[in-house]
């Protein structure tokens, strides 16, 4: 089974894990213990399921070690952390759980450069179909790609820092929700992590097959704190959305969820409901 989450996506079968298409080395027990996660995809797979899954019980090896390093191959191939986890939670003594949403499809068939194509279509159709491909990504069949950069924390404030950057992981995982195989979601990409100085609009243009980027700032006003959205074309990098998120009481409640839909509308507006090429 194909499973895909955020910008991710694995092969149960074949043990390959992709991310935004690309190749994730991933070895083969870790991509063992990723496949039972993903299939108990939002349930505690317990570490005695896990040991049998990937090892069997007639395999006698020191079973924690090898748990333990499984889990954090997984997490290093995700960009996931334990401590702060967006994909695989720990519970101590009891087992592991997957907590990002996920959408399962039957295995694609077969794959060309460019993409998955049926295995039966001729060469002439295949090559139109990659023409078509590099002329047109973004239009029909083909996702519109959002890169989400990890939100600036402009108060001072440090007790702020990880407020900010959860809400970029927030719109990244509300979005990828959205409108699947119609938008795909950029989120745990380098340069999107950078700072702010060196983190500009044509470096991610250059790095990333984006089409659109997603910015935001919390700042400190004289009123209280405020928060600024920005929905950008990275072909021409004019504003399409910006908006001001005002928090007059000086604090942070319902910002998170304001935030976040202040970016799925303009997703919607912009994308999901523009007219069609």
């Amino acid at each position: 089974m194909l499973h895909r989450f955020g910008i991710f996506e694995f092969d149960s079968d074949s043990g390959e894990l992709r991310k935004n298409g690309r190749i994730v080395a991933l070895e083969p027990q870790p991509a063992k213990a990723l496949g039972v996660l993903l299939a108990r995809a939002d349930q505690v797979v317990s570490r005695d399921e896990m040991r049998d899954a990937v090892w069997g019980q007639d395999t006698h090896v020191d079973f924690d070690r090898g748990l333990a390093y499984c889990i954090s191959q997984i997490r290093t191939a995700l960009g996931d952390s334990g401590e702060n986890p967006r994909f695989v939670q720990t519970f101590p003594k009891r087992g592991f759980k997957f907590i990002a949403p996920i959408f399962t499809d039957a295995p694609r068939p077969a794959r060309s450069s460019k993409g998955w194509v049926p295995a039966v279509l001729s060469a002439g159709l295949i090559i139109v179909l990659a023409v078509g491909w590099t002329y047109s990504r973004g239009r029909a069949g083909e996702p519109v790609m959002i890169a989400v950069s990890v939100f600036d924390n402009e108060t001072g404030l440090p007790e702020y820092d990880r407020l900010v950057a959860g809400m970029s992981d927030m719109v990244v995982t509300r979005l990828t929700m959205l409108a699947p195989g119609r938008i795909a979601v950029i989120g745990n990409a380098e340069i999107l992590r950078k700072p702010r100085n060196i983190r500009n609009l044509k470096a991610i243009a250059d790095d990333l097959p984006a089409d659109y980027v997603l910015l935001g700032q919390l700042q400190r006003s004289e009123t209280g704190l405020r928060f600024i959205t920005h929905f950008i074309p990275l072909r021409d990098e004019a504003h399409l959305k910006a908006n001001r998120l005002v928090m007059p009481d000086g604090g942070v409640t319902g910002l998170e969820a304001a935030v976040v839909e202040e970016f799925e509308r303009a997703v919607r507006e912009h994308v999901l409901n523009r007219p069609a090429n």
